[in-house]
């Protein structure tokens, strides 16, 4: 079974951001994995799906939530 890849300017259209974003997250850690081969970056579809399926909430103020039970437990 073939992956099904993406580049960052399919990434960037497929959630209306710019590919600067996608870039500036992989410097700083965010964002989805991705696949570094010489200089070319892809994204498998399913590691862009599993990405989208952790950003889902139920409210805005659901992250601060976690973060500060997170800090609790540290």
């Amino acid at each position: 079974m073939a992956s099904m890849h993406l580049n960052q300017i399919q990434l960037a259209a497929r959630w209306n951001i710019s590919h600067r974003t996608l870039e500036r997250w992989r410097w700083s850690g965010d964002g989805p994995l991705f696949i570094k081969i010489g200089g070319r970056v892809v994204y498998r579809l399913a590691d862009v799906e599993a990405y989208e399926l952790k950003q889902i909430r139920k409210s805005t103020s659901e992250v601060s939530q976690q973060l500060a039970a997170a800090r609790l437990h540290t």
